[in-house]
């Protein structure tokens, strides 16, 4: 698939999230990348060894992060902006069919978000487990 083809596909499942997300969403960019650099896999918990494994992500929640200094309380974050990040080629290499592959986009999206509400990824597991949660077969 194409970057412009999978940016579009993501595209489109943020702008059909449910109207109730919406006000959650104001500080939270949508970032498309091929892979993610060492950097984020490091602040995504991996290990080098991992990294030198070639482990990867298929997206990630990155939050803003305030230094030390610095508390919620003497700071308006609401405006400061998080991350969400989705990478293509970890997607094609585990998702190889197209139909499968929409789904997956779609279900990395909303996981990620779900961290963006506070759900851990214990809390994701059964999202995560089922094959199609939409029910729909990836008809995005």
């Amino acid at each position: 698939m194409k970057r412009r083809e999978f940016k579009q596909l993501v595209a489109h499942v943020m702008e059909t999230l449910p109207k109730e997300f919406e006000p959650f969403l104001d500080n939270v960019v949508v970032e498309v990348a091929d892979e993610p650099d060492d950097d984020l896999l490091r602040r995504a918990g991996f290990t080098e060894e991992e990294i030198a494994d070639g482990e990867s992500l298929l997206g990630l929640f990155d939050m803003l992060e305030l230094p030390s200094a610095w508390s919620g309380d003497a700071v308006d974050t609401h405006d400061m902006l998080h991350r969400l990040w989705i990478f293509r080629i970890p997607h094609e290499e585990e998702f190889p069919d197209p139909k499968r592959l929409r789904i997956e986009i779609r279900k990395t999206v909303i996981h990620e978000l779900a961290h963006h509400f506070g759900w851990t990824d214990r809390d994701l597991e059964r999202f995560d487990d089922t094959p199609d949660p939409f029910g729909d077969e990836g008809k995005i």
